[in-house]
């Protein structure tokens, strides 16, 4: 439970949001943008993390795009709504230090 409340810790969560926010990715199947994205947390913020904390948030479809590929072909890209992305974005800031330093660790072993 230590790292999930890491994980929500208000600061983590703002430096999430900034760091998604400064990426200017487009809405997912939501409908909801980086720039509408704080009034939605604003109106469910408390009900959101419940449910994160009572592991019962499931996060939403991903919205199915296909972009060029430089050979001409096509690939499928999948895009999270933008609150999803704040959470993954949350938990990369968290888990990616502690993975880290596990690597380097085994490195030299």
């Amino acid at each position: 439970m230590e790292l999930l409340e890491q994980i929500l810790a208000k600061e983590n969560l703002n430096q999430a949001y900034e760091k998604v926010k400064s990426n200017k990715g487009v809405a997912g199947v939501d409908g909801i943008t980086v720039y509408e994205v704080d009034e939605y947390i604003k109106a469910n913020k408390e009900k959101l993390l419940n449910q994160i904390r009572k592991r019962k948030y499931e996060p939403q479809s991903v919205k199915r795009v296909q972009i060029p590929k430089e050979n001409g072909k096509m690939r499928n890209l999948g895009i999270p709504t933008v609150f999803d992305r704040i959470i993954q974005q949350a938990m990369v800031q968290v888990l990616s230090p502690i993975f880290e330093k596990n690597l380097q660790q085994q490195l030299w072993i």
